[in-house]
């Protein structure tokens, strides 16, 4: 996992469990890999991957069964899309109206280069 410097390294991990729920790959009572398998997995301290999971148990997206493991929680996906849309809202938003501004760019282009992101055709997609 590439992390980015801006950003605490326990919410990219957060945001990126997010993901996989909002992409389905993770849905509801879906076990999730284990703190010591995630830590290994994306070459973190486990405590690193601990505060990611209780900060997402804390939102109610997660939830652990005592022995068993980490699970999605039954809202887990209601409560995943709340959070990513809110932090959306609130953050990159903003960033992002104050660059179209900066740059002049319009609604006409932007709806273009929206559209040919949903077809697949822009190769910086991710």
């Amino acid at each position: 996992m590439d992390f980015k410097k801006k950003d605490a390294i326990y919410l990219q991990i957060g945001d990126k469990i997010c993901e996989n729920i909002l992409t389905g790959r993770w849905p509801a009572g879906e076990k999730i890999p284990s703190v010591r398998e995630m830590a290994v997995s994306i070459e973190v301290n486990p405590n690193t991957v601990m505060r990611a999971y209780a900060f997402l148990q804390e939102k109610n997206i997660i939830r652990n069964k005592r022995g068993i493991g980490y699970f999605v929680s039954d809202e887990g996906y209601d409560n995943t899309l709340e959070l990513m849309r809110t932090d959306f809202i609130h953050y990159d938003l903003p960033r992002l109206f104050k660059g179209i501004q900066l740059l002049k760019i319009d609604f006409k282009e932007l709806k273009k280069r929206y559209t040919e992101y949903e077809r697949g055709e822009n190769e910086n997609q991710q």
